[in-house]
């Protein structure tokens, strides 16, 4: 079962709405959905907030950390709360996935991201929290990802990015119903 959603990105105004804050992006259109406002907690270096869903807990979580120390708030949320990894899920943008996919992941290393690299670190080496992958391409030439990862998409892609985000939303409520598998079925044939 999900009891905490964690979407990575960068702080302030000149990361938002790159394709690098993609997790960030979709904790917030989620929390407008769920009628909830993140507010800044110090003690877990980011903005939170909680939601009853069908009678259950939900807690949202998008570090004020810059990606490379996303770890630092993940882990002040965890260790505060005494969280099972396994009920954790991490919001994050992934180069190997085309715009406009999304896809559920159980557990596995960090791929090369810095976010998911320093979330395994925090937590001790754990990898066995919960992923969502939202696919943001690749800009084909490895030199060239710093510079694709931290500006805008194009429209077409912002368009593609708020389908995915509103069909991944569509699947909060299975997560936290512990039907995981149904909900990465529900998932990844929406999207394809």
């Amino acid at each position: 079962m999900i009891t905490l959603i964690v979407g990575l990105g960068n702080p302030g105004t000149k990361y938002k709405g790159t394709r690098h804050n993609v997790g960030a992006q979709f904790v917030e259109l989620l929390a407008d959905n769920l009628k909830i406002q993140l507010k800044t907690e110090a003690k877990f270096y980011g903005q939170t907030g909680k939601a009853n869903v069908d009678g259950k807990e939900l807690w949202l979580l998008n570090p004020n950390t810059f990606m490379n120390e996303s770890g630092k708030s993940v882990a002040a949320f965890h260790n505060f709360y005494k969280l099972d990894p396994l009920s954790i899920l991490v919001v994050h943008d992934d180069l190997d996935i085309p715009s406009g996919i999304a896809r559920y992941k159980s557990d596995g290393g960090h791929g090369g991201h810095n976010g998911l690299r320093d979330i395994i670190s925090s937590l001790g080496n754990k990898t066995s929290f919960k992923r969502l992958r939202i696919g943001i391409g690749h800009p084909g030439d490895s030199s060239k990802v710093t510079s694709y990862v931290l500006n805008s998409p194009l429209a077409s892609e912002r368009e593609a990015l708020l389908n995915v985000f509103e069909s991944a939303i569509e699947t909060v409520p299975l997560l936290i119903d512990d039907q995981w598998d149904k909900a990465l079925l529900n998932l990844h044939t929406k999207i394809r």
